[in-house]
């Protein structure tokens, strides 16, 4: 996908958003660190935008609901940024690959710690398949199958100087 091609998915991804929620009204959006936090941003602004206000978005940091955190020690660990409360409101995940469903199923641990929301919704740029547990995002940009040899790469203007997903051989099978 290009910078146009993330753009018009974005987009409709916010409207499909919107309709789901039934409105924005007490929508939290929150992005998974790292790439999930400005795809939130955008989808935050995006809904805020058709809705004439402002949509609160945060950051959720998983590191230590993770399950591989043994095998990956030395992982920095992030911070959470809540706009507000949580409880009873609408809680959307934003992150930007759906591969095994374990990001999510930590950002779901992780939001337990944080309070009880109404809702959960899961929005995701990229669903590549290969899941390892019965999670499903409610909106996805795009469907890409790959082999589990493969990688999904995901670049972020706001932290890699421009958008882009591209598909590559997985570093571990080179």
């Amino acid at each position: 996908m290009n910078a146009a091609e993330i753009a018009r998915t974005t987009t409709r991804m916010s409207h499909e958003l919107l309709e789901l929620a039934g409105g924005a009204e007490d929508l939290v959006i929150l992005g998974i660190l790292t790439r999930g936090v400005p795809l939130a941003r955008r989808i935050a602004k995006a809904v805020g935008d058709a809705e004439g206000i402002v949509v609160p978005s945060g950051e959720l940091d998983i590191t230590m609901y993770r399950d591989d955190l043994r095998s990956q020690p030395l992982r920095p660990v992030g911070r959470t940024v809540l706009p507000g409360p949580i409880n009873d409101k609408v809680v959307v995940l934003v992150d930007d690959v759906l591969f095994s469903g374990r990001t999510v199923q930590a950002a779901l641990i992780a939001l337990a710690d944080l309070g009880r929301p109404a809702k959960i919704l899961l929005v995701v740029l990229v669903d590549r398949g290969h899941r390892d547990m019965p999670i499903q995002a409610h909106i996805v940009g795009r469907h890409l199958p790959t082999a589990r040899s493969e990688s999904v790469r995901v670049a972020m203007a706001e932290m890699d100087g421009h958008d882009e997903v591209t598909i590559e051989p997985d570093e571990a099978t080179l």
